[in-house]
């Protein structure tokens, strides 16, 4: 009767008690599974003394935690005297670690600067940190940003080299550029002689080797006859003398020559830059540890004896007889025979 009191439209108290049950389990799972999430204003310090950077072609903004200096976010110039002002300012503040944006080569003289002087500095992506909506897009803003999410260690820093590996890469990276503005000479080159109507392409496969290093070189130097081109054909050219001598029967103009005479200057300057850079790479390499055990010299290969091999070598005594040999080593398996 009891049930009845409690729900008096129900036709069945078992109904009544099953929904009193089902409801009191519910809040009891709701209360064991709610958990505590720590909102963004009392998470814990992972980096307290962390500051952020927002680099810029002229001027750096700097932030510190609030409770450093009166003016916690500064701006600082570009130029060197001031790097190192901020250097000391973040000293004076007693910053351990710094975030900043890799947004260019123009932050590298801060960052090679900073990790002079002991900082620990985290180069992040600038899409990892300004993909936040509603936020206001300003330099104060971003550096403020940035020392929050460094402070909070929300920042993933990118992989930068050792110094010694930066310096090789950096020699790599400009070697790549001297190729390209090698291979830019070169179609200039073969621009001028198809302009010349000399086909020189046409029956060499590379206009920079032997040969065709050969003509060009006649061209500028003046000599305009088919035949002397086709005697300084290589030997390894597929092509015949009489070929080459009508492939370079040409109109040669001057101001054609003067763009072949030009970029045949410029592959030549670039070809004794990209030595020069080879070299310099040579003297970094030759500071590197060798990290890989040389390997052990490879035996010399010894001929198998002529003649009696009991009397030579007395370990050859146990050796097996050959059977079925090719004709090519019977020799050796007669002569191994006890």
């Amino acid at each position: 009767m009891h049930f009845l009191q409690v729900y008096p439209c129900s036709e069945d108290p078992s109904l009544a008690l099953l929904s009193l049950l089902c409801t009191g389990l519910e809040e009891h799972m709701a209360k064991k599974g709610k958990k505590h999430t720590p909102t963004p204003e009392d998470m814990p310090l992972v980096h307290p003394h962390a500051a952020g950077i927002d680099v810029g072609a002229e001027e750096h903004w700097v932030c510190v935690p609030a409770d450093r200096d009166a003016q916690p976010i500064q701006k600082f110039s570009a130029f060197p005297c001031d790097l190192h002002r901020l250097a000391d300012w973040l000293k004076a503040c007693g910053i351990t670690t710094v975030a900043m944006e890799s947004t260019g080569v123009y932050g590298m003289p801060l960052f090679q600067l900073l990790e002079t002087r002991g900082f620990a500095v985290a180069l992040v992506k600038a899409r990892h940190v300004k993909n936040v909506p509603g936020r206001p897009k300003t330099d104060r803003f971003d550096c403020r940003w940035l020392q929050k999410l460094q402070s909070d260690g929300l920042l993933a820093p990118s992989f930068r080299p050792p110094e010694d590996v930066c310096r090789l890469r950096s020699l790599l990276r400009h070697r790549d550029t001297l190729v390209h503005l090698s291979v830019k000479h070169i179609q200039h080159m073969q621009k001028s002689l198809e302009q010349m109507n000399l086909h020189l392409h046409h029956v060499i496969s590379d206009v920079t080797g032997v040969t065709g290093m050969r003509i060009m070189r006649a061209i500028v130097a003046g000599e305009r006859d088919p035949r002397t081109f086709a005697t300084f054909r290589d030997s390894r050219i597929t092509s015949s003398a009489d070929t080459i001598a009508k492939a370079l029967e040409g109109d040669d103009r001057p101001a054609h020559i003067c763009t072949l005479t030009q970029s045949l200057a410029l592959y030549d300057f670039t070809q004794q830059q990209i030595a020069a850079c080879d070299q310099e790479m040579e003297r970094v390499l030759d500071t590197f540890a060798s990290l890989i055990a040389p390997e052990p010299p490879p035996y010399p290969h010894r001929r198998l004896p002529i003649g009696n091999p009991k009397e030579t070598n007395p370990r050859l005594l146990s050796a097996p007889i050959c059977t079925g040999a090719p004709a090519s080593t019977s020799r050796q398996c007669r002569a191994y025979k006890p």
